[in-house]
Order: structure tokens, then sequence, then C-alpha cells
């Protein structure tokens, strides 16, 4: 009989549709390259753990572009990676729900979260999401940032679950090996949740 109680998801490129290189190509049309940028500043990872506003991500963003782009044409940029949330990947979850504590883990920031929320109220019932969790864990909020083992144990710490009880699906693999440093169960998702993640999800959680 499985050990696993718990199972903490990630949420870009496992349950929400994300591609980056949408950003990175709406900032190299206002001029930018963010690659650079983050070479050189810390401006993203302060962002992801809150120690900056986003009026000051957006402020950190204009002294590298002309001083008149707009905080819209910031936003649209940043948040172009974030894509759709199909409906069977909120059904398999709630499914979930019914035998094991569900969580989310994701490295973001108030802007992605805004903007997910509207394209979530639009398409969705709102409440629908906190029900589909037994909690949400958002780095900007928690001060906490994956892939750093701190965050796992502050995450396992605070639902009162051993880490080896616990199977996190990430589909980063820094992230994985973060998790699994802490102790937890791990599961790398090569694509979001569809049939043939779910059924790795299914075997991880049968043994």
């Amino acid at each position: 009989m499985s050990t696993i109680s718990t199972v903490i998801f990630d949420l870009g490129g496992v349950i929400l549709n994300l591609n980056q290189d949408l950003t990175l190509r709406a900032f190299q049309r206002l001029g930018l390259d963010l690659s650079e940028v983050n070479f050189n500043s810390s401006i993203f990872t302060d962002f992801e753990t809150g120690k900056i506003t986003a009026s000051d991500f957006r402020s950190g963003i204009k002294t590298h572009l002309n001083e008149e782009t707009s905080d819209i044409a910031i936003d649209k940029a940043w948040n172009a990676m974030l894509l759709d949330l199909p409906e069977h990947r909120l059904k398999a979850i709630e499914h979930l729900r019914k035998t094991h504590k569900v969580y989310l883990l994701s490295n973001t920031n108030s802007i992605h979260i805004d903007a997910f929320n509207a394209y979530f109220m639009q398409q969705y019932k709102p409440e629908r999401w906190v029900q589909l969790f037994d909690k949400i864990y958002y780095s900007y909020e928690i001060g906490l940032r994956k892939p750093n083992t701190d965050i796992y144990e502050f995450v396992t710490a605070d639902i009162r679950t051993q880490p080896e009880q616990c199977l996190f699906v990430d589909d980063s693999l820094a992230n994985i090996k973060g998790a699994a440093s802490a102790g937890l169960n791990t599961l790398h998702a090569h694509e979001p949740l569809g049939e043939d993640l779910w059924k790795q999800l299914k075997g991880a959680l049968a043994k």
C-alpha cells in the first residue's frame, strides 16, 4: 500500500499551459533582452520572493527600456507566456482530491497571478480554483523560491506532513532535484497534466 498521502503540484507547465519564449520575444519587440537583465540583476528572483512590488518591478524594467513604455505594455509582454488551462486538468485534480490531499506550490509573482485569476474568472467559476487545493503556496507570498530546499521544508512543516508522504510534480528538473534533496518523492513532468502524466502519477501513488 502506498505511503503517499499528499500530492504537491507546480502551476506553470504542469496545470497551466506555459510558453516562456513568448515573453522573451514580446520583450525583444520592446527592445529588451530579458536574459541579459536576468544575468546582471536579481529583479526576477526579488519579484518572485516578494522582496519588491509590482510597481518596483515595472520601474526596474523601465530602466532598460524607452521611458515612454507603459505599465500596460510591460504587463502584456510579461504575461505573454501564460496560456490556457483545459477543463480536463481541473477534473483530474478534483478526482485526485477524493483520495489524497492536494496542494499547489508555484514560483510566481503578483502580475502573473492577477492575470491568471482574471483568466480563470472568465473561463470558470472563481471559487473553483481555491476549492481545487487544500492550500495554495505562491513564492512571492511566502518569500521562498524553488529549487531551494527551504521552500519544501516550509510547505511540509506547514501542512504537517512528512516529506516521504508527499509526491511533488514539477516540469523543472532543478525543482525536482531540490524537492528530492528535501526528502520528497518526485515526478518530473515532461509535459503538462494529460493522459501520460496522469498514468505516471497514478503509478507513483500505487508504489
